[in-house]
């Protein structure tokens, strides 16, 4: 008979192994209608479900409680949807590949992009009557801009890559957040004033969501 304390240690080392295991990714990748479509089994997922995003492509989640096959024939079900969206991701990527990324930048170039939205940051400050805290340039995956509730403005770098009318909507959005937090009906008609279409400015933002990826 074991000792109660070796056996513990023996029943340790199996709960360990159990939880390895679990956090081993089990993946599955198919070719449906000429797309490449990466399954990834999930013990998060309640359900079978889809993401597309710039770079890498067609990604499904399945949970333990469905099968491979009907993971499948719930993306071929869903493939005209994919095809739309795969096509919009392709210009996404082609934009950001015909810009440089930040991070293959001389330190120069940084410094330049860095000025050249410090400078349009306080021109236009200065043009509506805005005050902020300070200012943070960086490289962001998920966002243009940003300002906290204690109105420091966060801005990327990837600003100087859209059209000007297009920067100057992203930094005037976040300026505008220093008196007004939310995106309420006042948020937009303030928006309008300074750049036309705020809603519309924002749509046309959406063509260059593939910086964002780089």
């Amino acid at each position: 008979m074991l000792p109660l304390l070796y056996h513990e240690y023996i029943l340790d080392i199996k709960r360990c192994y159990n939880e390895r295991e679990q956090l081993i990714t089990e993946t599955k990748t198919l070719e449906i209608e000429g797309i490449r479509v990466l399954f990834v089994r999930s013990r998060r997922a309640k359900r079978i479900s889809v993401s597309i995003t710039p770079f890498h492509g067609v990604r499904v989640s399945v949970p333990y409680s469905s099968s491979y096959s009907q993971a499948e024939n719930f993306i071929i079900s869903k493939m005209g949807w994919i095809k739309r969206h795969l096509e919009k991701i392709k210009h996404y990527e082609s934009v950001a590949e015909s810009v440089k990324k930040p991070e293959s930048m001389a330190g120069t170039d940084i410094a330049v992009a860095k000025r050249k939205i410090e400078a349009r940051l306080g021109i236009l400050a200065e043009r509506y009557g805005f005050a902020y805290n300070r200012v943070t340039i960086r490289r962001q995956k998920t966002r243009w801009g940003s300002c906290s509730v204690k109105n420091n403005i966060s801005l990327n770098i990837n600003l100087v890559s859209l059209p000007e009318e297009l920067m100057d909507y992203i930094i005037l959005h976040e300026l505008l957040h220093t008196r007004i937090k939310d995106h309420s009906p006042r948020f937009w008609a303030e928006m309008d004033k300074m750049v036309g279409d705020g809603r519309l400015m924002r749509r046309r933002l959406k063509n260059y969501t593939g910086l964002l990826s780089i």
